[in-house]
Parts: C-alpha cells; sequence; structure tokens
C-alpha cells in the first residue's frame, strides 16, 4: 500500500485548470479516525465557474461524432488503469472499504469496466414508418417520413455519494460524455480525494471544460450547481430527502433529472426455497461494505414454515464476519463513513429494541478505534417498526415472517422503496411470478447477482429514470423527432 502524504495539496478543476481554494476541510481513515488529508473547499462561486466552463466546452465536445467521443473515452479508459493501481491505498483510507473491496470493485473492476463500455459507439437514432397526412389547413396532402435522435442533454452536475465514489462517477460521466454533454462532478465530500486524481487524468485526455470537478463539505456548491441555468441536467445518487430538494429546487430551470436514491431491499423467501442459498445471499451482502450498499437486501420476509431455520442459519454466518482493521486480509466487516453515520444507525437499531425487535445478534459497539458496528439482526419484527420501513445504510438485518406469496408481496411493497428486491423459491417460474408483482426497479430470483448491463434505478422514493447499458445512453439525452414529406 502506498503512503499517504497527509499534506499533499489538492485542488478542484474548473475549465482545465488546477485551481487551489482558500479554505480546507479534513478527510478522516473512517478505520483509524487519523486525518489523512486536507480536501479543498470550493464555493458556490467556483460551482457557477465550473458550469459556465462546462457550457463553454459543450458546443465543440457535442459537434463531434459519437465514434470520435468513443475514442477518446477509450484512451481515457487506457490512461485510468495504468495509473489507478497507485490509488487503493487512497481509497481505502477514504472509504475504510475492506482491502478485497478496495483492490477489487472500489478501484478497479466496475469502475474501469463503465468507461470501457461506453467507449463502444451506438446506433442512437431510429427512423419513423411513414404515414399518411390527410390534406388540412395547415399543410397539403402528403406522406410523412421521419427520424428520432438522442440529442445530449447539455451540461450534467453529477453529485454522488461516498460508498463507492470512483465506480458512481464513471457510472455517470461515461454515458453522459459519449451521448455529447459536459460535465460537472461533485463527489461526496467524505472522500473526495480519490476522484481528485481521477480528474487529473481525465484534464490530460479531454478537451479543457468537458470535465469539471468540484469538491467542498457545505450543501452551497450542490445547490449552486442545481439552481444556476448553465446546468441542464442533475445526475444525483443519495438520500431520498436530499434528491427530494434538488427536484424542488431544479423544477424552477426545468433540470432534467436522473435519481438513484433511498431502498429498503425486500428478499422474499418462500417455504420451498432453498434456504441455504437464500442464507448465503443474504449474508454476502449483510456486512458487505458495512452495509453501505442500497441495494442490500435488509429487509428478509421469511415463510412462517422457514423462519426459525432461517434465523439460526443467520446467526452461524455471523459468527464468521470477522469484524477488524479493513487493512487486515481477514476483515470481511470494517467500519462505517464517520462517526455521525455510526451514531445513526446505533439510535437506527435502538429503535427497533424500543418497538420489539428481538436482537439475535449484533446491536453492541465493538470496542476498538474506528467508526464500527457490529452485524446486527433483528427479528420478531413487524411491518410498521422504524427499522423495517427506513434504510440503515449500515450491517443490520431484519426479518420478518409471511404466510403465503400473496402476504410477502403485500409485505414487500409495504414501504416507500423500492429499487432492488430478491426472491428465492423453489423453482425460477413461481419466483418470477413472485417477482413481477414486486413495486422495484430491479428484481434478482434465486441470487444476489445483478445484470450489470441492465436498466437500473427505482420506484417510488427510490429514484426516477434508468442507467447502466444503452439505458445510461438515453438518460443523459433529450428525444429529437425530425420529420419530413416523402
Amino acid at each position: 500500500m502506498n503512503e499517504i502524504d497527509v499534506e499533499e495539496e489538492w485542488g478542484i478543476l474548473i475549465g482545465g485548470e488546477h485551481v487551489y481554494t482558500e479554505n480546507h476541510y479534513d478527510i478522516v481513515d473512517p478505520n483509524t479516525t487519523e486525518v489523512i488529508g486536507h480536501a479543498p473547499e470550493a464555493t458556490s462561486d467556483h460551482a457557477l465557474q465550473a458550469a459556465a466552463a462546462a457550457k463553454e466546452a459543450l458546443t465543440s465536445w457535442k459537434a463531434l461524432t459519437m465514434e470520435e467521443r468513443c475514442e477518446i473515452i477509450g484512451r481515457a479508459a487506457d490512461a485510468i488503469e495504468l495509473a489507478c493501481g497507485d490509488w487503493v491505498g487512497l481509497v481505502q483510507a477514504e472509504t475504510g472499504a475492506t482491502i478485497k473491496i478496495a483492490r477489487t470493485m472500489q478501484v478497479a473492476g466496475a469502475f474501469i469496466d463503465r468507461f470501457r463500455y461506453y467507449s463502444r459507439p451506438h446506433e442512437m437514432s431510429q427512423p419513423l414508418p411513414p404515414v399518411y397526412s390527410a390534406a388540412s389547413a395547415l399543410a397539403p396532402e402528403s406522406l410523412i417520413t421521419g427520424n428520432v435522435l438522442r440529442q445530449p442533454a447539455g451540461v450534467v452536475a453529477c453529485i454522488t455519494p461516498y460508498n463507492f465514489p470512483l465506480v458512481n462517477v464513471a457510472g455517470k460521466i461515461a454515458p453522459a460524455l459519449a451521448m455529447g454533454n459536459t460535465v460537472v462532478i461533485k463527489p461526496a465530500p467524505q472522500d473526495p480525494l480519490a476522484i481528485i486524481k481521477l480528474g487529473e487524468i481525465l484534464n490530460d485526455v479531454f478537451p479543457p471544460g468537458v470535465v469539471n470537478v468540484l469538491v467542498g463539505s457545505k450543501p452551497e456548491i450542490g445547490a449552486a450547481l442545481v439552481e444556476t441555468k448553465d446546468v441542464n441536467m442533475v445526475s444525483f445518487t443519495g438520500s431520498s430527502g436530499v434528491g427530494a430538494k434538488i427536484m424542488e429546487a431544479g423544477g424552477k430551470t426545468m433540470k432534467r433529472l436522473l435519481m438513484e436514491l433511498g431502498g429498503k431491499g425486500a428478499l422474499i423467501m418462500t417455504e420451498d426455497c432453498n434456504v441455504e442459498a437464500a442464507v448465503g445471499g443474504i449474508a454476502s451482502v449483510w456486512g458487505f461494505h458495512s452495509g453501505q450498499i442500497c441495494t442490500a437486501p435488509t429487509r428478509v420476509i421469511c415463510h412462517r414454515d422457514v423462519y426459525e431455520p432461517t434465523i439460526q442459519a443467520l446467526k452461524v454466518v455471523s459468527e464468521f464476519m470477522t469484524v477488524g482493521d479493513a487493512r487486515e486480509e481477514t476483515t470481511l466487516v470494517g467500519p462505517v463513513i464517520t462517526e455521525s453515520h455510526r451514531d445513526r444507525v446505533e439510535t437506527f437499531i435502538q429503535s427497533g429494541i424500543n418497538d420489539g425487535a428481538e436482537v439475535i445478534v449484533g446491536g453492541e459497539r465493538p470496542e476498538r478505534d474506528g467508526f464500527f458496528i457490529a452485524p446486527t439482526l433483528l427479528a420478531g419484527c413487524t411491518p410498521d417498526m422504524h427499522v423495517v420501513k427506513e434504510e440503515a445504510f449500515g450491517p443490520v438485518v431484519v426479518v420478518m415472517p409471511h404466510d403465503g406469496d400473496d402476504h410477502a408481496v403485500e409485505l414487500a411493497n409495504n414501504s416507500d422503496y423500492g429499487l432492488f428486491s430478491y426472491v428465492y423459491a423453489g423453482n425460477t417460474t413461481r419466483a418470477y411470478e413472485i417477482g413481477q408483482k414486486l413495486e422495484s426497479g430491479n428484481v434478482a430470483l434465486n441470487s444476489i447477482a445483478p445484470h450489470m448491463y441492465a436498466p437500473f434505478g427505482g420506484f417510488k422514493m427510490s429514484g426516477i429514470g434508468r442507467d447502466r447499458g444503452r439505458w445510461g445512453l438515453e438518460a443523459y439525452s433529450e428525444i429529437q423527432a425530425i420529420n419530413w414529406p416523402s
């Protein structure tokens, strides 16, 4: 692991120029609580400057063909792949991710894959079949044909979360840039340093102003991006509460929106399901990145016939979920991102206890430095409990019994969220029948594995729009229809 220079000076990126701000704030390693760097504190003026720079660069960037833009994205992927191996230690210190997650997911894997995918041009036009148009006061009789095009949305503000900073940024900017948009990146304040490094790489590949990077701990930066007319679209991943505020503020300038918001993933188990497989799926995500993942199956809705065996199996599994130093190879569960977030999750767990849930495992704070939470399993839960209705964003799983498929669907849909759900049943046909009744943007059957090129997004308070695959390109575009007499 490379040494981190605590005194390294970090800047923001505006119009191709590195800007060093007057003020800074501390970045803290959640594993040790030590300060590992001092991030630049941008202002709303910087945000407006970045948006203006992106707007200035837009005309020439979107004038390139998709093939030309994708070729540049491919060169960016090459440059990132050469450089990012040196970022593992930094990303781990910023995010608190375990070694395995930092090496295979935070820095490599999906991060680079998203640039590679969008370096391949896609055909984005669709011809319209000719239609007969009768003579009218508007025009003479004619046969009208046409074409439907996808045009860039414009300047896109990409506001990203702390859990997977590089992966999430890549998933936004790669399709946005391929479609001909320019971007202003605003990463989460907790772990922005690797994003600054990414910006340095991209600045060497893309024309000035096509990619801009802002960093800051105060909400005024995001607010300025949402309010300015120079930004045409906001792509936001984060909480439903903040998403609602963005929607309200952005409505004044009719911002196009793509929002991936909160989740409270339901995992349904039928009486004939493979309990071992279901428990394995739950366990693999239970402590994954300390539960800081919006697609986690944290609401287990288990048929009463397999309710007790499931709880006992999860109890046994928890004994192997090693909580500890995220820098150790044997650690499975590292810290959560900040002290305040740890306190929030602990309050969340206590609310379940106060409401009558039974703590099967966990519930206590590990005795060690850092922002650690023991994996916690709550049974005897009911639909009205806060721990059942809201997202913990920590290693907390709740279990409820159900009495049949319809009851399970009712419990699963009794939620403000609908991002990712799961069904474990005795056969795929039954699982599919249950899955299509769920109010959820994504459903996995007898597995927790997602399809990485399927459209991704949520129902209800889990968001607006879809990205990934071809849908990612469509998300960052406007539809334009052009027609003429044939």
